[in-house]
């Protein structure tokens, strides 16, 4: 059978791709298995969606891998997610070098447990000076909590003198989030089904075009990303435009 791949528009690619990664604990349950099952057969999704990201040319892929409501989940359960978190960066450094990915993150990292820091840190390290793709983890992440901190690093400098209020425009705010110096994602995916965007890149998917699927996350691989991508650009992006705006009648 022909693969999405063969139609997709490598001169039309988004230049940033973010994943609300979904359905881990449905999956196990189907399986009869405990959550942290879901959430270790996960691991071949991310590593088939930031392959498959790589080898198009995608330049920025952010995976919501731990919402900062997440804590609240319960312990055993958080637990795990932290091992595997652990493991896993140990595990996919040399596929991350191998595919010069390079790693970074975003969130309230200073949350996580000190092993999970250190080796988080470890894997930024080794792969800072790789000239792929970026792939971006959202760990003890929020959009609301996002915002705030901006409003507040903002609000501190203006008080300083560093800022002059009436200079304050969409583009100064930007320079104050967890994604500055990223372009905001043209594209966010959504696994398992669910119709709303779980507190993820709140100000960043202002335009962005969304691609819910029903398949659970462990089970998203390759062709699934092609298919996001291809009806990625099937739509006109208008940004608040008419259609004959942006293509005019000559």
């Amino acid at each position: 059978m022909a693969s999405l791949k063969e139609h997709i528009d490598l001169n039309n690619l988004p230049q940033h791709i973010a994943v609300i990664m979904d359905g881990n604990g449905r999956w196990a349950k189907k399986k009869g298995a405990m959550r942290i099952f879901g959430h270790r057969n996960a691991v071949q999704a991310v590593r088939d969606v930031t392959e498959g990201c790589g080898e198009l040319g995608i330049k920025y892929l952010t995976l919501y891998a731990f919402s900062t409501e997440n804590w609240n989940r319960p312990k055993a359960e958080v637990d795990g997610l932290m091992e595997l978190l652990v493991s896993t960066l140990k595990q996919e450094i040399g596929t991350l070098m191998d595919n010069r990915v390079r790693l970074s993150s975003i969130g309230e990292t200073s949350h996580l447990p000190g092993d999970c820091q250190k080796n988080l840190q470890w894997a930024i390290d080794q792969t800072k000076n790789n000239s792929g793709m970026i792939l971006n983890l959202a760990l003890s992440y929020s959009g609301r909590w996002e915002i705030l901190k901006a409003v507040n690093k903002l609000a501190a400098d203006v008080k300083e003198g560093k800022v002059n209020p009436g200079e304050i425009n969409e583009r100064v705010f930007e320079n104050y989030l967890e994604t500055s110096g990223i372009p905001d994602p043209e594209l966010l995916i959504r696994t398992s089904g669910e119709l709303r965007v779980s507190n993820f890149l709140l100000w960043q998917i202002a335009y962005t075009e969304l691609f819910i699927t029903p398949t659970l996350w462990p089970d998203f691989r390759k062709e699934n990303l092609y298919e996001a991508i291809w009806s990625y650009q099937q739509r006109e992006r208008r940004f608040g435009k008419t259609s004959e705006q942006l293509n005019p009648v000559s």
